[in-house]
């Protein structure tokens, strides 16, 4: 059911590419494609491991990204979990959350995923 409402907005979604994500002031639907196949990276400072798929859904609110798909994190060196939000508690925060389909969640420095890494 979930599934189905998502892909009634795929049509009118913004499509953004690549690292234009991080410039992007949001508002609604987005869908971040990637032309390459899917992604592994590491981030460093923290040591967390995500894996992105080449297409990535999530629909946008202030300080939030949520239902999102095609985003997984490495946990307990073996157990990849799905990432379906990304959100600061409070625009002036300075940490990040993450919230598993698990219902886990944990927070980070957003200083830790900062592009420069």
């Amino acid at each position: 059911m979930a599934s189905q409402c998502i892909e009634s907005y795929r049509s009118s979604a913004e499509i953004v590419l690549g690292d234009d994500l991080f410039r992007l002031q949001p508002r609604g639907r987005l869908r971040v494609a990637n032309p390459e196949e899917e992604k592994d990276h590491v981030f460093k400072q923290n040591k967390r491991a995500v894996s992105y798929a080449p297409e990535v859904t999530a629909f946008v609110e202030k300080c939030k990204l949520k239902k999102m798909s095609e985003v997984k994190t490495k946990e307990l060196l073996l157990l990849w979990l799905s990432v379906v939000e990304v959100y600061f508690k409070k625009p002036t925060s300075e940490k990040l959350t993450f919230k598993t389909g698990t219902g886990l969640s944990d927070s980070f420095p957003a200083s830790a995923f900062e592009q420069n890494e």
